[in-house]
């Protein structure tokens, strides 16, 4: 299962487009609100969210993403549910993957030190010990993804169903999708 955490001012390109992919892709998916039920995006586009924080199963979790804004950033922040949901999901092998200003979430709990990562430009400062790689639309290091920005959203969805079934998988959607 992949858990995608939405709180009130996420990026809503950064989190709709890699949702979109990841179930093209048959990949079992689940939006979880953090602030409720209904969370509205950054740009005030309201998402009713799959499930509530305190319905995530995390013994079948296979990932846990994290999209960007800054308001979206601050909700998961100030969630300590959250934040131990992204503890476990690292601590037990499994993914864990943000963008824009959602790697700097990472940092914070330490999983991005020592890993090659990137983030939103500017954002950086909140990045800690990871080794960044600028001027990369997206990056994996071992089952740390990190995204840039909503411009790589879609390289950056893609690279999440690369990581769980398999780069022929999101070679099959981006040819659904007609990348050029």
């Amino acid at each position: 299962m992949v858990y995608m955490l939405l709180g009130t001012g996420f990026e809503e390109t950064e989190a709709i487009a890699p949702l979109d992919l990841l179930r093209r892709a048959g990949i079992e998916v689940l939006t979880v609100g953090i602030n409720g039920k209904t969370v509205y995006g950054g740009h005030n586009i309201g998402v009713e969210a799959d499930i509530l924080l305190s319905q995530m199963d995390l013994t079948d979790l296979e990932m846990i993403v994290i999209p960007g804004g800054l308001g979206g950033v601050a909700s998961i922040r100030a969630s300590k549910e959250a934040m131990a949901a992204l503890q476990f999901a690292w601590e037990n092998g499994k993914f864990v993957a943000a963008i824009c200003a959602g790697p700097t979430v990472l940092a914070d709990l330490g999983i991005t030190n020592g890993k090659k990562a990137t983030c939103y430009p500017g954002c950086e400062g909140g990045m800690k010990q990871a080794l960044m790689q600028e001027n990369a639309a997206c990056v994996q290091d071992g089952t740390v993804i990190t995204g840039t920005s909503a411009g790589c959203a879609i390289p950056f969805g893609l690279s999440l169903i690369a990581a769980l079934k398999g780069q022929q998988a999101a070679d099959a959607v981006a040819s659904q999708i007609v990348i050029r």
